[in-house]
């Protein structure tokens, strides 16, 4: 069998490389500038390799009953891991994948392949201005995994944004986000206050070392308007190979505090993580 070998161009927003796993034959981990933005195995799409990507998977399973249809948004599109892991999980799915970076688009879609029959749609667009083009109640899950490098943008992080999002989704609808930060949690509690404004639900899933202040790394957040299954999320968290505490309820009000909503005028980017965090030569 013809050996894989790395890709390497520059695309709109930085320099990407595909790199094969050498112990998955047919898996690849996407950098660009050397931070790890995506793992995807073209044999197995269920496979998620990081740990973040594995919790937004235990949440899209318990968004919905096993193998029920859904309308998925992805902001951010990377090697199109989750977009890959709906269309194997709930197949027939409908999806629209917003990537600002349409040369990185080009990239994954031409070297690796959706699965047979994946109903995708690929928009090369900036995340919230397609947001705010899309029609109200159209969605059943909205997945915002957007990164400008390793920090998340900051028009991605107000009320207004939210505001969006929660306006895109249908009533029984559910946002998820993957939000990187480390104590004391200013942005992730600023991210939990704005998320607040638009949404009654509510539910924080970190590994128990980021939630101490011991390291850098990634929170899922979850938000919804209609009760979601926080125990069915809690078994599969706990029992993941890289387990995860989630938080919700007086737990996560309090973790919360008096940390206030951000507008657009006082928006930041995620904090930029610390040298080696997250970088791969």
């Amino acid at each position: 069998m013809k050996e894989a070998v790395p890709v390497a161009r520059p695309v709109d927003h930085g320099f990407a490389k595909l790199m094969p796993d050498v112990d998955r034959e047919r898996a690849w981990l996407l950098t660009v500038d050397g931070a790890p933005q995506s793992y995807v195995d073209l044999d197995d799409p269920a496979h998620l390799e990081f740990e973040y990507a594995r919790r937004l998977g235990h949440a899209l399973d318990v968004v919905a009953e096993p193998g029920r249809t859904l309308d998925v948004v992805h902001l951010g599109g990377g090697a199109l891991t989750l977009p890959r892991y709906v269309s194997v999980t709930r197949p027939g799915s409908r999806q629209d994948v917003v990537e600002a970076d349409e040369a990185l688009l080009e990239l994954v879609a031409g070297h690796l392949p959706l699965p047979e029959g994946a109903r995708v749609t690929l928009h090369a667009a900036d995340a919230r201005r397609w947001l705010e083009e899309a029609p109200g109640d159209s969605a059943d899950v909205v997945v915002a995994d957007v990164f400008g490098g390793s920090r998340v943008p900051a028009h991605l992080t107000s009320v207004s944004y939210v505001g969006e999002a929660a306006r895109v989704l249908r009533h029984s609808g559910v946002y998820l986000a993957n939000l990187p930060d480390a104590a004391p949690f200013a942005f992730l509690r600023s991210q939990l206050a704005t998320l607040a404004t638009a949404f009654e639900e509510i539910v924080l899933i970190a590994e128990p070392g980021v939630l101490r202040g011991r390291r850098f790394g990634n929170a899922v957040l979850l938000a919804a308007h209609e009760p979601v299954d926080v125990a069915a999320l809690a078994r599969l968290a706990a029992a993941d190979a890289f387990p995860a505490r989630v938080v919700h309820g007086a737990a996560l009000r309090e973790f919360t505090g008096a940390a206030r909503a951000v507008r657009d005028a006082d928006a930041v980017p995620s904090p930029e993580p610390p040298d080696g965090a997250f970088g791969i030569g």
